[in-house]
């Protein structure tokens, strides 16, 4: 959302008189912004955006054209969305304004009567639906004079008075004389008041829904009565199920031509319970299916491949392409049964899951573990003393040491990789003399810190591990990106990897030789899939590079996934035979625009486009190249989970509490996905000294060992981090930062860039 002032400025009348034509004189209406005057004339207007030319109405047409009312004028289709809301909001605000002129309602400084009935039923729900009382009031509208046109001076200034105190926070960005500085900070305490009242965890306000509510509010005005518990709980869920379960059948056509992936991500809540939720994985998207409790029947091959294969049946065994579990024995084995009794598909081991594992074996060594021993005693240091902290945001541009991945010991050495970009401020902050004059550095636990950061063992310790680290978090990057399916990527990634281990070490076998020991034991036993050879093999960006070699495990891997993917035999033998133009790049796979494809596209798009001449191969590719080889997960909320696997329950509450789930995963894989594809950040904001981050399983980065000696402790001096970034920043130099700050002081970050290593 724009500041209040920048928006003003850029629908201010005096940003436009400068323009010939494109506004009348002192006109005041922001949708003069968007539109030009044609011959001078206010009842030809051109919109800005789409060209179109529209004849009569002046400028309250072309803001219906803006706003997307239909009617008298067709919508504008090329119109920026927020531009669109915001003329949404100026015409919600002054419908309402008129409606409650027509009322002759009061309003006083600090209060203001609702134009809205405390009724629930269906007609409160039709008078507090936006979209109505826009339509209504757009009708009058369409019936009376324009409100703004012709409008007195004294008329306007009673306007700005009618709702002193009333109006919403969002239409702030309409006009700046709307909302003052006290009515957004009463917005904000009323916000805050019942997010504490009612025990909300403080990510809601990362979710992308929490600013949109506020922009529908405002929408609709002074006055909005918001949705009852029964209409929460009853038809606006049921709407939302409705919502989400189309989602899911329009992805759900897309399976039977690029295959999917089933996904079993298992997770124990807080009481000690197995969870297991069950996603469907393809290109277009991912959808949650379902959750269950898995305590009593995880123990059980058997059990565990009865659920698989019901879930099987739903999916439809046709459309699978890859059946994923994590490595668990038993999962595994279930995973086993249900290929071997299904035949047509394969299982394999979540990617993430397995570099987790390979990073987990990796930190039990003895240096490894003495070294993430140290790290941690440094954060936990830091971020149990204020002062220090703030003085380490200060000197880090407000980044933070701490940064979560999607896995616990991701995290760990993600944190680690770090500390040692931020190795030189570090260093220079605990020799400073700001750090030398303070309490902390006279006591037991400074001082243990503080030799901790001048040791060059410690250091070059931290330089060796990365070596063996960066590589692998490199891969976890790659198959936790959703841009475009990773499985094609995998093995070559995985080999690059090894390789940028031994150069790393100097080709020193004795060096890298344990580390290398840890992949290929986990790579081989848990991780490799004939699928992951296949999509090596078929991916026209690595098979057609001169570094390619085919080997027998590719050769193998292909021609088992021919067998199972593929059960006619006419037909193995057709793909067999293709084979040959592929390899040799002839026809189609020839042309120049598709030998330039082969790294622009996605495999599987580009095998779409330049097979046609080659159906059943061209089928099998599609499918193959269309997979993931890592469970794409949502953040769990256990409340809501252990509500719905309680043992004490209601048939017809637990299927509220199921749609519930339903709802709750798929908005936030909906939301995801849109995020991923416009190259966003999807990792929210977060404090490593919150809850959030303890739940994570970084507590041990953050926990406070033991009590500080003499330390006044108090979270409310302490400053907030920098929120992260995709954009790289820069880290200040000793030079930048001002020492002379007081122990319980604090400094401003703003326009303090951030850290360009991370």
């Amino acid at each position: 959302m724009v500041e209040t002032r920048e928006f003003f400025d850029a629908f201010s009348a005096n940003q436009h008189q400068d323009d010939q034509g494109t506004a009348p004189p002192r006109a005041t209406d922001p949708g003069w912004a968007h539109g030009i005057m044609v011959n001078g004339g206010r009842q030809k207007i051109k919109c800005k955006y789409c060209h179109k030319v529209i004849l009569g109405g002046g400028i309250s047409r072309l803001k219906q054209h803006l706003a997307g009312e239909r009617g008298n004028v067709a919508p504008c289709e090329e119109v920026p969305e927020d531009v669109k809301v915001q003329i949404q909001q100026h015409l919600g605000f002054k419908v309402l304004e008129k409606l409650k002129r027509q009322k002759g309602l009061k309003s006083s400084k600090n209060s203001l009567v609702p134009y809205y009935q405390d009724t629930e039923g269906e007609a409160d729900d039709v008078e507090r639906s936006p979209k109505a009382v826009l339509a209504r009031g757009i009708n009058r509208k369409r019936r009376g004079k324009e409100i703004d046109e012709g409008t007195s001076y004294k008329k306007k200034r009673h306007k700005k008075q009618l709702f002193p105190t009333a109006t919403p926070v969002a239409q702030a960005c309409i006009h700046n004389s709307f909302a003052s500085q006290e009515i957004m900070d009463q917005a904000d305490m009323a916000v805050a008041r019942f997010m504490y009242e009612a025990g909300v965890p403080f990510n809601a306000a990362n979710s992308y829904y929490f600013q949109q509510m506020a922009d529908a509010i405002a929408a609709v005005g002074p006055g909005y009565k918001m949705p009852s518990y029964h209409s929460l709980r009853g038809k606006l869920l049921n709407r939302s199920v409705q919502d989400a379960r189309g989602l899911c059948e329009e992805l759900r056509r897309s399976w039977e031509v690029t295959g999917c992936s089933v996904m079993v991500d298992r997770c124990t809540d807080r009481t000690g319970h197995t969870v297991l939720n069950f996603y469907v994985y393809c290109p277009k998207g991912t959808v949650f299916l379902k959750s269950t409790y898995a305590s009593e029947i995880e123990n059980s091959a058997e059990t565990l491949l009865s659920l698989f294969v019901s879930v099987v049946q739903e999916v439809g065994p046709k459309n699978i392409v890859n059946f994923m579990t994590d490595t668990a024995p038993i999962y595994k084995a279930a995973g086993k049964l249900l290929v071997d009794r299904y035949k047509t598909f394969f299982w394999s081991a979540c990617g993430a899951h397995c570099i987790d594992l390979m990073l987990e074996e990796i930190g039990k060594r003895d240096e490894v573990k003495e070294l993430l021993a140290k790290a941690k005693r440094i954060t936990q240091f830091i971020y149990n003393n204020n002062w220090v902290l703030n003085l380490m945001r200060k000197r880090t541009g407000g980044r933070d040491i701490i940064q979560l991945a999607i896995t616990r010991f991701a995290s760990n050495f993600l944190t680690l990789q770090s500390m040692a970009s931020f190795k030189d401020v570090l260093h220079q902050m605990f020799t400073s003399a700001a750090w030398m004059q303070s309490t902390f550095s006279k006591q037991r636990s400074g001082i243990e810190v503080a030799e901790i950061m001048v040791d060059p063992n410690f250091w070059s310790m931290c330089d060796q591990v990365l070596k063996v680290s960066k590589p692998l978090l490199t891969v976890l990057h790659l198959i936790d990106c959703e841009e475009r399916p990773s499985i094609g990527y995998i093995y070559d990634a995985m080999e690059k990897a090894k390789k940028s281990i031994t150069m790393a070490f100097d080709d020193k076998e004795s060096d890298y030789s344990p580390y290398l020991k840890i992949i290929d034991c986990i790579w081989k036993e848990e991780f490799h899939s004939p699928l992951h050879a296949a999509a090596y093999y078929l991916n026209p960006s690595i098979f057609y590079n001169p570094s390619f070699s085919i080997s027998k495990v590719i050769q193998k891997g292909l021609l088992d996934c021919i067998e199972s993917l593929e059960p006619n035999l006419s037909t193995q033998v057709m793909i067999t035979s293709h084979i040959n133009y592929y390899e040799e790049a002839v026809g189609d796979f020839s042309r120049p625009v598709a030998l330039r494809g082969r790294e622009s596209l996605a495999p599987a798009t580009w095998w779409s486009l330049y097979a046609a001449d080659y159906p059943d191969l061209q089928r099998l590719a599609v499918r193959i190249l269309s997979q993931t080889c890592s469970i794409i997960r949502c953040e769990t909320s256990w409340s809501m989970s252990e509500r719905v696997h309680s043992k004490k329950r209601n048939r017809l509450e637990h299927q509220r509490l199921n749609d519930l789930i339903f709802v709750h995963y798929n908005l936030r894989l909906q939301k995801k996905r849109s995020e991923s594809s416009k190259g966003r950040s999807i990792r929210g904001t977060f404090d490593p000294t919150c809850l959030e981050a303890i739940d994570a399983d970084m507590e041990d980065w953050v926990e406070d060992p033991i009590a500080i000696e003499g330390e006044d402790l108090s979270w409310m001096v302490v400053n907030v981090p920098r929120e992260r970034s995709s954009v790289s920043a820069k880290v200040k130099t000793v030079d930048d930062c001002n020492d002379s700050i007081d122990e319980r002081g604090s400094y401003d970050s703003k326009g303090i860039d951030g850290n360009s290593d991370l």
